[in-house]
């Protein structure tokens, strides 16, 4: 197996797009606020802010990274990992997390949130679940009143492919998502398989469902065959959005209430 190269430097913050550059102001304004000298077991998410996320550690510097241990939760983070140097690990060796860092397809305004639209959410939802803080981190796209505004494709969920048909039926006919579909590849015949070797089904509910996404995701999961549903549900602590102006939207759980506010880039 050919060893990974060496990533090519990163960009500079002018010549990123403004949406990458709102990925980016996210990512280190939470690197800098949860990831500290005193975490030494480190949850490193999915999808395209996570990069930035690597890319701010990676700037905390070797002396302080060599004592870490970095978790992936999929292909894409554990080839972050072993590019940028850092020392990998498994969740089978270090159950409990300190911080998990990720990132999110849309969050709502009780931080719950839809993941896996790159079919990472069992991994994903392993290591938020594993983490004492769990954080989320975004640009203002994904930033909405109730999941299901702007990530359109639907709620994803995992099935072993043996029982996929089944899901869907149900899906169809009992839990209101008429228009559940099997995803399909697009580089390849046939339906996505994720890393675990399982199916993903995008599952669109309409908003009056979505507004209490927690009661879907039970209904869901309870189908036999389903092996887990990408809403995120009463996990996240903190999320954080970066905004066209340059500051960052950050939402924080306060007890039972979410806290908002606007911060200067980080």
């Amino acid at each position: 197996m050919p060893a990974p190269t060496e990533p090519a430097p990163p960009p500079t913050i002018s010549k990123l797009s403004a949406i990458e550059q709102s990925k980016r102001l996210a990512a280190y304004t939470a690197v800098d606020k949860h990831i500290l000298p005193e975490h030494k077991v480190i949850g490193i998410g999915s999808g395209s802010t996570v990069p930035y996320v690597v890319e701010r550690i990676v700037s905390q510097g070797k002396e302080l990274n060599k004592d870490r241990v970095f978790i992936p939760t999929g292909f894409q983070s554990k080839e972050l990992i072993v590019i940028s140097n850092l020392n990998l690990g498994d969740v089978d060796q270090f159950p409990t997390i300190d911080v998990t860092i990720d990132g999110a397809d849309e969050v709502d305004l009780e931080l719950n949130c839809i993941k896996g639209g790159g079919a990472c959410h069992l991994r994903e939802k392993v290591l938020a679940e594993a983490a004492k803080t769990f954080i989320l981190v975004a640009d203002y796209r994904k930033n909405v009143d109730y999941l299901g505004t702007n990530f359109t494709p639907g709620v994803p969920i995992e099935v072993v492919p043996f029982a996929y048909a089944k899901v869907l039926q149900n899906l169809h006919h009992v839990l209101g998502s008429p228009n559940a579909t099997l995803r399909m590849a697009k580089m390849k015949a046939g339906p996505v398989v994720s890393d675990n070797g399982n199916f993903i089904i995008d599952a669109p509910f309409s908003t009056d469902i979505m507004k209490d996404p927690y009661t879907i995701m039970a209904r869901i999961k309870m189908l036999t065959g389903v092996v887990e549903v990408g809403l995120f549900c009463h996990m996240a602590q903190a999320a954080y959005f970066g905004n066209q102006d340059g500051s960052v939207t950050v939402k924080t759980m306060d007890g039972e209430k979410v806290i908002e506010e606007r911060v200067a880039a980080a």
